[in-house]
């Protein structure tokens, strides 16, 4: 980052992190409502009530709002009336991205940049880059530098590990390259250890950058639960694992994976994590070893937020809060249930109340975690 080309974009006043629901992981799916849910535009306006009554900034559009194979952005399909969703969300206070096919985007970019930017779509997600040879560099610069222009966001799917790009275009604001939750959908738990991934990624990928990884699943499996189905995934791990992610993992740009109709059943986990930011004004390892755990304290506003993450090893940890101002703190603590090694989904919420200098000892679960919030009293 510190050794890519300055900032080439003069006014960044209009770009701001966030977080976003998203449509694929869950296959789009609700329940609970008077309409079939699918590629249309009333799922979309589902959406866009769920991030507004949360605080939500954005909607992402992913795979399905245009025929991919057609290879024009211009044409969305029917169901889909981008326009009339624009509106929807701005006067609800929201975003709206949308996902292409990188290579349909750099065809059509002038144009398709033009056309969206106008309409108050607030950036794209591009997919299905795929390599890292001179050519498709040369190509996200290119991306990157249309996107500026016309002011949008671009998240980089389907891409190699960030190289500094974002410091040279702040509108690309998220990379994913890295094993993330979306790997749930169709990997068998004897191919995938996702909770000793969770605590190697931070160490190794997470020094090249921010990573979309798409945390946040309301369906959570303990060790020998695990199932890869498609359309109704679900994470290894418990669901404090989940939560602790928002604060440990670097992502400026944040999805919330799972369906709507799950977090609006889940309404304290949900309200939770979106009180947590995407951009912070500082970090501190508090504890950690590569592969088996690691807590991070980030501040913003002077909130402090911590993240806990362990392997598929329970684990204890003690949290020394020495690096508290004076004074009085409350904490809100989400943390692993006492039965979450048996039902990934058990979970417990406590307030603590805490000075500099202070210890807490926290149980993590197998594949377990805790996140808190603290506040100056």
């Amino acid at each position: 980052y510190q050794l890519a080309a300055p900032n080439r974009v003069a006014d960044i006043s209009w770009i701001k992190g966030g977080k976003s629901t998203w449509d694929w992981w869950n296959g789009v799916r609700l329940y609970g409502v008077d309409f079939r849910a699918g590629i249309n535009t009333e799922t979309y306006k589902y959406h866009i009530d769920f991030a507004a009554k949360y605080g939500i900034e954005y909607v992402m559009l992913d795979d399905g709002w245009y025929p991919f194979h057609k290879r024009n952005l211009l044409e969305p399909y029917e169901s889909m009336n981008i326009p009339e969703l624009v509106e929807y969300a701005k006067e609800r206070g929201v975003k709206l991205l949308l996902w292409a096919v990188g290579q349909t985007l750099l065809e059509q970019a002038e144009e398709a940049c033009e056309h969206y930017s106008k309409m108050g779509i607030a950036g794209f997600k591009v997919d299905f880059f795929d390599a890292q040879d001179q050519l498709l560099v040369q190509d996200i610069y290119r991306l990157s530098e249309v996107t500026a222009k016309h002011k949008l966001l671009i998240d980089f799917h389907g891409m190699y590990k960030p190289t500094g790009l974002s410091r040279t275009y702040p509108n690309v604001i998220n990379y994913e390259g890295v094993f993330g939750l979306e790997q749930m959908k169709w990997t068998d738990r004897d191919r995938a250890d996702m909770p000793l991934n969770d605590v190697l990624i931070p160490y190794i990928r997470m020094a090249a950058g921010p990573m979309d990884y798409t945390q946040g699943a309301m369906l959570n499996a303990a060790k020998g639960d695990f199932r890869a189905i498609d359309k109704r995934p679900m994470s290894q791990g418990t669901r404090a694992h989940q939560v602790a992610m928002y604060v440990v993992y670097d992502a400026p740009f944040s999805m919330l994976c799972d369906t709507p109709s799950n977090y609006l059943r889940e309404d304290e986990t949900t309200r939770y994590i979106a009180s947590i930011p995407t951009v912070f004004t500082s970090s501190k390892v508090l504890l950690g070893k590569v592969g088996e755990h690691i807590v991070m304290a980030r501040e913003k506003d002077g909130v402090w937020y911590l993240g806990g993450l362990t392997s598929w090893e329970a684990r204890e940890v003690e949290v020394d809060f020495s690096f508290l101002g004076e004074g009085e703190w409350e904490v809100a603590l989400f943390r692993d249930g006492i039965n979450a090694d048996l039902t990934g989904l058990d979970y417990k919420t406590e307030s603590l109340t805490v000075k500099s200098g202070d210890k807490q000892s926290v149980k993590m679960a197998p594949g377990g975690g805790f996140a808190m919030i603290i506040k100056r009293k």
